[in-house]
């Protein structure tokens, strides 16, 4: 089996918030979980004021999304599914394909999720992934807090070709010299000039999906 991630942006328009979390919790997220294959699925909001202002991400198999029951979902939508989709302001889903896997799974799911997605000039990917492995992800590893950090490549969406997924405990993290100094080194200032698209998002937790219907409590 191919490891992936499903990873979906949405924003509600004005109006009925609360039937969005409903739909979301206790019918789409629920659905999905449910097919073999789907391991876990959670929903984050934005901590960084940004918009799409909604994230719910699916650790996956990626042959999942090609069974007959991944299809039933999308092609035979309930009423209530079909009209909600049709009134979001943005839907943007992502497939990705796990490259690599830095630190150990937590018991929950992380507080908070760093998403950096990028793209480079393709001659210089190598050079990329090296700095990622050999400086980037140790230097954040050794920062308090810092859980785990998953790379993808994009297999389907529009969204630049990497995705850095990071597990974080504490968003203080970012306010101290030690992030500051993971982040401005002469490696990272030589590979961020052979970057074509940079997106940086984080997100807070807010709920995770269960079969049946029932999502778990926010976390405060």
């Amino acid at each position: 089996m191919t490891e992936g991630l499903l990873y979906v942006l949405s924003q509600p328009r004005g109006g009925d918030e609360a039937g969005f979390h409903d739909w979301y919790d206790n019918e789409h997220g629920p659905a999905r979980l449910a097919l073999p294959g789907v391991h876990q699925g959670h929903r984050y909001r934005a901590a960084d004021g940004e918009a799409p202002s909604w994230l719910a991400w699916y650790d996956l198999d990626l042959e999942v999304l090609h069974t007959p029951g991944y299809r039933r979902l999308r092609e035979r939508r309930s009423a209530r599914e079909t009209a909600v989709m049709s009134a979001l302001e943005t839907l943007d889903r992502r497939i990705y394909e796990l490259v690599d896997d830095h630190g150990a799974p937590a018991a929950g799911p992380p507080p908070l999720l760093l998403a950096r997605a990028m793209t480079v000039e393709p001659a210089r990917e190598p050079g990329f992934d090296a700095w990622y492995d050999e400086e980037h992800i140790p230097s954040l590893h050794a920062l308090p807090g810092w859980r785990r950090t998953r790379r993808y490549v994009l297999v389907d969406g529009k969204a630049p070709r990497f995705l850095a997924l990071h597990e974080i405990d504490d968003p203080g993290v970012f306010a101290t010299d030690a992030y500051r100094a993971a982040t401005s080194t002469p490696w990272r200032a030589e590979i961020m000039r052979t970057v074509t698209a940079d997106e940086r998002r984080a997100f807070a937790y807010h709920s995770t999906f269960r079969t049946g219907g029932a999502t778990a409590a926010a976390a405060p």
